[in-house]
């Protein structure tokens, strides 16, 4: 993604170029102006999919904030272009981590429920397959210390909220 913008950075330069080789300065940073934007929308579209636990950092830390307005450079400009770019590769990746994680988990569970004698004291709560509510499957035997001694499995559905 950024050797792709990169590449795109030069060929708008190019592009920007007229025929002295001087860059017109107002296209290209209306075009980087574009890209930034796009890519903050992408960036809170992405966010908003997030929870808590996911990891993700929420602020967006702008590099030197503290020193006040001021119109940023096309340099500047491209080096916020690229961290955006980067920031929300990493969003994605983590949520697709997210939701992998959430398959595997949802596929456990049904072997949990088909075959509970395979899979025994194991738990997994909602959280874990993505669902709201704090509710938490458990693998148990049946009718306390005889099932355990007959083998006989069952998995529970506790709410699991206080």
């Amino acid at each position: 993604m950024l050797t792709e913008q990169g590449s795109a950075s030069l060929d708008a330069r190019e592009a920007l170029a007229d025929e002295h080789g001087a860059i017109d300065e107002r296209a290209a940073r209306r075009m980087l102006r574009t890209q930034i934007a796009k890519l903050e929308h992408e960036l809170a579209v992405a966010t908003g999919s997030a929870r808590a636990r996911d990891g993700i950092v929420w602020t967006i830390g702008a590099a030197g904030a503290a020193r006040g307005p001021r119109l940023l450079g096309l340099g500047e400009l491209e080096r916020t272009r690229d961290a955006l770019a980067r920031r929300l590769h990493e969003v994605r990746a983590t949520l697709a981590a997210r939701a992998e994680r959430e398959a595997r988990n949802r596929e456990l569970l049904e072997q949990m429920l088909l075959v509970p004698g395979h899979h025994r004291f194991r738990r997994i709560s909602a959280a874990d397959i993505g669902e709201p509510g704090c509710g938490v499957w458990h693998v148990r035997p049946r009718l306390g210390l005889l099932g355990l001694l007959m083998d006989w499995w069952q998995v529970k559905l506790s709410s699991g909220c206080p």
